[in-house]
């Protein structure tokens, strides 16, 4: 087969579909290019989830009619002065999103520059559809209608207009997120769905991502070696169950990066579930020799220079702040459910008829004795003054799993299995940085028996549990001697415990840091060392733990991301029972 020249329009739809995958690949271009306009204000508009149409409208320096012809040619743009092409501050600058959108959709591009006439160009799929003068305010405006409608193969491909509105609606609060100092407007179908005017980047987020980010939210400002890394984080208790609300800026463009989820999932270690997922938005400044931007076509994708310096950034920033932010917990601040009273007529008027006679009362009270059951009260003895600890002072055991406890401002629940595993964990850790966890050799070592892989894994891990207090030898193919246990641990299955770290080695595998592998593990033994459910404690141990938690860092989530802890306030009692 002979070597030819592909026709013009083949090389735009081919460049189309590097640029142009859906709806909102088109409108992720036209909003960037409104950016780089310095456009204050930008209004989207879509029908069908952008499938039947996009539109863009801003109020940015405009076009003269013959920079608008040059902007629907390939290769042609404003946003490369010079032929540094590692060295670009926009968003985009290929010169290739205008007629590429243009070869695959019927385009209509209206614009004018401040103090002359508008302009109008119509492109109907690669075709010119005509020109001529526009009414229009200075700016630009840019209509894309029927998106691969002749193209037949890529229409097809296409989801349902409310699955790409979602990918729309993403895209517009990615850049909105980026550049917070710009008013956007979105209109879907008619329907306003955002409406943002400039604000400061925390608010913009927390107004984008959660309104509660603002209550359960963490702020990141942190440089290191040329980077500075700003932003806002969730607390680990205020999470969610996909990481769909994770975004990573980097210069002030909106990037997709593996290098962020890796990252999030090292701060988060041991404060978080697995199966849970924080929010965050992450802005990095990096210096423009120190980032290849010029990866993906889309601008998606960048490329550092010192990876490991990025990740270290942001694991260690966002740890420090969370360690620093370690008390405080979004599970504080439940809210008590309203009561659902009954019409109090409709109440009294069947009390009325349904209720004996005095006489009958008391003489059903006299009658009555209680038969095998005597209640049973462990609560403490009510004082008049509330001692002035975080926590408040232990008042009883709920279920012997929950202890009660009164405070100056409400009332708080604790789970004892889960303060007490972050309790010991935390031990761990600073018996660990001290050179000496304390341990209890056992009078008689114990054989486990376990499958031959996962005692392999626990004898390769030898060294690292025994910085744990953990002593144990291969005793077989198929069986481990456990030798001494961390005194923490107390009496414990040591069965569960080696089976449970030998499934966490498998899991761990080898990308993470020896350093996260051994909070993995100490995450585990405290698990197995901590206060079960079910115990049923004084009044003393009830306090001392209480006491504990107070001085105890990240005391406000268990290992596994669950709350310790929640509060009632005196306010939310009260509408309980009415009151307000």
């Amino acid at each position: 087969m002979s070597i030819r020249r592909l026709p013009p329009e083949l090389i735009n739809r081919i460049a189309a579909g590097e640029v142009v995958e859906r709806p909102a690949s088109a409108l992720k271009e036209l909003v960037e290019n409104s950016l780089d306009a310095d456009a204050t204000h930008i209004s989207v508009r879509l029908s069908a989830g952008g499938i039947e149409q996009v539109e863009v409208v801003d109020d940015g320096c405009g076009m003269a009619p013959e920079e608008m012809r040059l902007a629907l040619e390939r290769h042609a743009t404003s946003k490369l002065p010079t032929d540094a092409i590692d060295r670009v501050t926009s968003f985009g600058f290929r010169g290739e999103a205008l007629p590429s959108i243009a070869s695959v959709s019927r385009l209509t591009l209206e614009s004018r520059v401040s103090g002359e006439d508008g302009w109008r160009i119509a492109i109907d799929h690669g075709e010119p559809a005509g020109e001529g003068p526009a009414a229009l305010p200075p700016g630009t405006r840019i209509r894309v209608e029927g998106l691969f409608d002749k193209v037949p193969a890529r229409r097809k491909f296409l989801r349902s207009p409310r699955s790409e509105y979602a990918a729309c609606l993403d895209s517009v609060k990615r850049l909105a997120m980026a550049r917070s100092d710009v008013a956007f407007t979105l209109d879907h179908d008619d329907r306003r769905v955002l409406t943002l005017q400039p604000s400061e980047a925390p608010a913009r987020v927390a107004e984008l991502l959660a309104h509660e980010l603002d209550r359960h939210g963490v702020g990141i400002d942190v440089t290191r070696d040329g980077l500075r890394l700003t932003g806002v984080i969730s607390l680990p208790t205020f999470n969610r169950g996909v990481a769909d609300q994770q975004y990573l800026f980097v210069n002030s463009r909106p990037v997709k990066d593996r290098l962020l989820a890796g990252a999030m999932r090292a701060a988060y270690r041991d404060l978080i579930a697995r199966d849970r997922h924080p929010i965050a938005a992450l802005f990095l400044d990096v210096p423009l020799d120190e980032v290849d931007v010029n990866v993906h076509p889309a601008k998606t994708e960048v490329r550092f220079r010192d990876p490991g310096a990025v990740r270290g950034l942001i694991v260690g920033g966002l740890r420090r702040a969370l360690d620093e932010e370690s008390q405080r917990s979004a599970a504080r601040e439940q809210s008590a459910a309203p009561v659902m009273w009954t019409n109090s007529e409709s109440y009294a008027r069947d009390f009325t008829l349904e209720r004996p006679a005095a006489a009958s009362v008391r003489e059903e009270q006299r009658s009555f004795t209680p038969i095998g059951f005597v209640p049973q009260g462990r609560a403490e003895p009510a004082v008049e003054a509330v001692p002035s600890y975080p926590l408040g002072v232990a008042r009883g055991q709920v279920n012997a799993t929950y202890i009660v406890a009164e405070a100056e401002d409400g009332l708080v629940i604790v789970d004892q299995h889960a303060a007490h595993e972050r309790l010991v964990l935390e031990r761990m850790r600073a018996a660990r940085e001290g050179g000496a966890v304390p341990r209890q050799a056992l009078l008689l070592p114990e054989v486990v028996e376990l499958d031959e892989p996962d005692c392999d894994r626990l004898e390769g891990a030898a060294d690292e549990l025994a910085g744990f207090g953990l002593e144990i030898e291969r005793f077989g193919p198929a069986a481990i001697l456990v030798r001494a246990v961390p005194a923490a641990l107390g009496k414990t299955d040591i069965q569960g415990l080696l089976a449970d770290l030998a499934g966490e080695i498998a899991e761990l595998g080898g990308a993470l840091s020896l350093r996260d592998k051994l909070d993995h593990v100490a995450a585990t033994i405290a698990c197995h060392g901590s206060v079960r459910a079910g115990r049923v404690l004084s009044v003393a141990e009830m306090n001392a733990l209480l006491r504990e938690m107070e001085v105890t860092p990240r005391s406000g989530q268990c290992n596994h991301g669950r709350p310790t802890w929640v509060k009632l306030a005196h306010g939310d009692l009260e509408r309980l029972f009415g009151r307000k």
